[in-house]
């Protein structure tokens, strides 16, 4: 990119990118949230997590209830629109059971299913209880 005055800027990757690239959605076949975070697999990491990413003083179980919150509005709303809900088993391959589900689909588009494929393992809690003088609750 060039300025007149012999003096040559160069463009960012996003002014490129947005010159040459159109990026067009005809329709979506299926929408994956796949997370795995090792280093949450272990009481440290999950302290970590709160401490220095969420900013908290200390780390507790308390702090889990967003996520709840979350599977807990998906569950609504699959109730509401009538659209299953399901845990996928390990070793069963999830394009199986969903073709099952679009063989029986009537409409033509919307949500097919919620498929659930959380692998079971031992994570770090805390519990509530109450102080014995005060009555408050601590972690």
């Amino acid at each position: 990119m060039s300025t007149g005055a012999g003096l040559t800027l160069r463009a960012s990757v996003a002014s490129v990118i947005s010159e040459h690239i159109v990026f067009e959605l005809e329709a979506i076949d299926r929408v994956y949230l796949n997370v795995y975070m090792p280093r949450l697999q272990r009481e440290v990491g999950v302290t970590r997590f709160f401490r220095f990413h969420r900013r908290h003083l200390f780390a507790s179980g308390a702090l889990m209830d967003p996520i709840k919150d979350f599977a807990a509005q998906l569950e609504r709303f699959a109730k509401q629109q009538r659209v299953s809900l399901m845990q996928f088993r390990k070793g069963k391959r999830k394009d199986d059971v969903e073709a099952k589900y679009l063989k029986e689909l009537k409409v033509e588009e919307g949500v097919l299913l919620i498929g659930n494929a959380q692998e079971a393992t031992q994570v770090f809690r805390t519990e509530r209880r109450h102080g014995q003088k005060t009555e408050r609750t601590y972690p």
